[in-house]
């Protein structure tokens, strides 16, 4: 049976917008027709024109630039998303009209009234003060609708806390604020929804994602896809390390987990299961390679950009610290695919079946020229908003190059749309993030957080670690990783930063962590999404994503404790060593998680292999002797044990 049967037997039955739709709610949007379409891609396209037209010509004032930006997100949220179930999916509802036109004159408001506002800064009249509050109303309505219901909550525990912080008890208590000063606050200064998280998604992260937009149009995913095959897919265990390859690709244009496992684990699930694999474990596979796509260099997730502008660190050294750990992270995946392709006895595809790695090079290798480019403005300390616009000129002209990836005036009005409805889910939940960033500022609640937590921890690094890690992943059940990364950002990296953790090192524990949550149970959405494909358990599939995914629990602990893991004050000798015996180190934690090396591996071997891979994840001498010498004498024993019993099965 070929790839092509398998795929039509086993997706047949599966909708994927209904999946997308049930575990990413930013893809849940209205599907229009006639007029109404037309009236949202006209705006969308506005959105996208505005955003390049600032980017070339410059940036307009910080306060009119975040609330034009935010005013486009208003109007095309209230017209695509519809207040609940029961409303319909493909028209416009009335009261959604009334809604985007209302929230267009909030968002609008600042930018007509710019000067005015800023005569009169902090002395608000009672029309300022009314329309403030309806800014409110309308982000943490738009992110229910777009973002879902976690962020409203903890968005609207913020504001009470603001509001009635005087009657808390112990690090808690502060004076309270007015309305009137809480939500003048929110809406009139750059500290609250109109803050860095809106400024940064006003700028950069809408343009890397109108870049993802128009490198889709060139055909690129297919290309990954067909590359990832043509790499792995004969291999033992192809289809999974397909997926993990695929993915991984994917990631660098992709910011979204459950979008990434939805629209490569369509082929990866269904050819993964037809060789054998268990549904659990397929789903698994691809949640777990997906996930990961958001700390892949050089394009990282959207929450990497809010990162550099918190932290003031140009974009490619984030991406530059993120190299080794998601090198790691993507090798730990692997290798636990490989043993568990060995230990069940799974085959790789017919070679027959799978496209040549030189006909795909030579066909379509100028699909990376756009990636290339962006890469080296990136590296080369070009600022990310002129590499974000050479990538998508590059796009472009790349795409001309053949005719079956021409961009032709339709395509180029399609990419500008997709990129607009692309932004909202991170609009939105920036605006929304920026109410619990603006809570923070104005109560100071960020040192009393983070005092706290060290004071819980009993002033003990590791104690604060497992607090922080906690929280992170608590904080990530059904939220954006961009928003999580804003709140822990906000209130737990200033625990470690008080413990005398480097800055850089803090905040990447936070990310890490806020990313893994998309596939920890109970609520994880990547692999949620991956169950819904491969018909499997969602629990016992989020389970098997952790397990693949035990790296991304261990490397921020190392990295911390070690930041030469970061590529913080180390050399190129450092690099090269830290490298090699990190991913000895994972192999070694493969063989303990799988029990899997050439045989099944005894308990207490397990350990053993866990201890060696953990010594060489941790860099320095004496670690990386032990580990090595307790892994390599392991593999050994393991191999002379089985060569041993094959010797005496077959006399």
């Amino acid at each position: 049976m070929d790839k092509d049967k398998i795929l039509k037997e086993q997706v047949k039955d599966m909708d994927l917008d209904e999946i997308i739709a049930k575990y990413d709610k930013e893809s849940n949007y209205r599907k229009l027709a006639g007029i109404p379409a037309k009236l949202v891609t006209a705006l969308a396209i506005m959105f996208s024109l505005f955003q390049l037209y600032t980017a070339i010509f410059g940036v307009l004032p910080a306060q009119l630039q975040r609330s034009i930006h935010l005013t486009f997100a208003f109007v095309l949220t209230y017209l695509l998303y519809p207040s609940s179930k029961k409303m319909p999916k493909n028209k416009m509802h009335w009261i959604d009209i009334g809604l985007a036109v209302i929230a267009g004159a909030v968002g609008l408001y600042i930018t007509f009234n710019y000067n005015n506002l800023l005569l009169r800064a902090g002395d608000q009249t009672p029309i300022d003060i009314f329309v403030a509050i309806l800014a409110v109303l309308f982000v943490l309505e738009a992110a229910r609708r777009v973002v879902g219901l976690p962020i409203v909550i903890i968005a609207s525990a913020f504001l009470l806390y603001a509001k009635f912080g005087a009657y808390l008890p112990g690090f808690f208590n502060h004076r309270g604020y007015s309305i009137e000063r809480i939500v003048s606050h929110m809406y009139y200064t750059t500290e609250g929804i109109l803050g860095t998280p809106l400024a940064v998604s006003s700028t950069f992260i809408f343009l890397f994602i109108l870049f993802g937009a128009f490198l889709d149009k060139t055909g690129i995913g297919k290309f990954f896809i067909d590359l990832a095959n043509a790499i792995a897919g004969k291999a033992v265990g192809g289809p999974a390390k397909v997926a993990v390859l695929s993915s991984a690709l994917t990631g660098t244009i992709s910011g979204s987990s459950v979008a990434n496992t939805v629209g490569t684990g369509s082929f990866t699930i269904p050819l993964m299961k037809s060789l054998g694999y268990k549904p659990e474990f397929a789903g698994a596979v691809e949640a777990a390679a997906s996930t990961g796509g958001q700390i892949m260099p050089p394009i990282m997730g959207a929450a990497a950009f809010l990162m550099a502008e918190f932290i003031g660190m140009p974009y490619s050294g984030i991406a530059k610290a993120a190299i080794i750990p998601a090198l790691l992270y993507f090798t730990g995946i692997w290798i636990m695919v490989d043993l568990e392709a060995r230990k069940t006895g799974m085959k790789g595809l017919d070679a027959s079946k799978l496209p040549r790695l030189a006909k795909v090079l030579k066909e379509r290798w100028f699909l990376l020229l756009p990636i290339i480019v962006i890469v080296y403005m990136l590296m080369s300390g070009t600022t990310a908003i002129k590499a974000a616009l050479y990538g998508i000129l590059s796009a472009v002209i790349v795409g001309n190059i053949r005719k079956e990836t021409r961009m032709n005036l339709k395509t180029l009005l399609e990419a500008l749309e997709m990129g607009a409805k692309g932004a909202l889910g991170v609009a939105i939940a920036c605006a929304a993030a920026g109410i619990i960033v603006g809570t923070v500022t104005l109560t100071g609640l960020g040192l009393k957080m983070g005092n706290g937590l060290v004071a819980m921890a009993g002033g003990q690094l590791i104690p604060t670690l497992i607090l922080t890690m906690i929280s992170s992943l608590i904080l990530g059940m059904g939220a954006p990783t961009t928003a999580n990364y804003i709140i822990t950002s906000t209130i737990a990296a200033p625990a470690l930063l008080k413990l005398g953790v480097n800055v850089l090192t803090a905040h990447m524990f936070v990310f890490y962590f806020g990313i893994i949550a998309d596939i920890t149970p109970p609520v994880a959405l990547a692999a949620f999404a991956g169950s819904a494909i491969a018909k499997s358990d969602p629990i016992k599939t989020g389970i098997n994503a952790s397990k693949l995914a035990i790296a991304a629990f261990l490397i921020p602990y190392i990295f911390v404790l070690n930041p030469q893991l970061l590529l913080i004050n180390t050399t190129g000798l450092e690099i090269v060593q830290i490298t090699i015996t990190s991913l000895i180190g994972m192999f070694g934690i493969g063989i303990a998680m799988e029990g899997f090396i050439f045989r099944k591996v005894n308990p207490i071997l397990r350990v053993i292999f866990l201890i060696g891979g953990l010594a060489l994840i941790d860099p320095g001498l004496y670690t990386d002797l032990i580990g090595i010498v307790i892994i390599v004498l392991g593999t050994h024993y393991q191999w002379y044990s089985n060569k041993k019993a094959t010797t005496s099965l077959s006399a």
